[in-house]
């Protein structure tokens, strides 16, 4: 009896270590590979492409297409896409919130 409790467990035990590391092995959307990174000057708000003082992203600019809005219409935000293919989201001050890792 001992015997199946102690099979049980570790069968248990092997299931539950498969899924985390299932999780917490994909590389491609961590903050960690480069191409995700704050640090890559892509993704950086020095960049002048992603810098709000780039007319394209100012909260000023009426005629802005890269907008994020919230649900009252209130804009929060810009979102500028790199050439790496990342997507990524500013506040209007130009601080990084947040990115969509590449579709690629």
């Amino acid at each position: 009896m001992r015997y199946l409790i102690a099979i049980f467990l570790f069968a248990q035990a092997a299931l539950y270590a498969q899924k985390t590391l299932a999780q917490v092995t994909n590389f491609d959307n961590s903050p960690y590979n480069m191409q995700n990174s704050q640090f890559n000057m892509e993704n950086s708000p020095y960049n002048m492409r992603n810098s709000p003082y780039n007319m394209d992203n100012s909260q000023y600019n009426i005629n802005s297409k890269n907008g994020v809005y919230d649900n009252a219409g209130n804009r929060i935000g810009y979102e500028v896409k790199a050439p790496s293919g990342v997507t990524n989201y500013f506040d209007n001050s130009g601080n990084r919130i947040g990115y969509t890792p590449s579709k690629r």
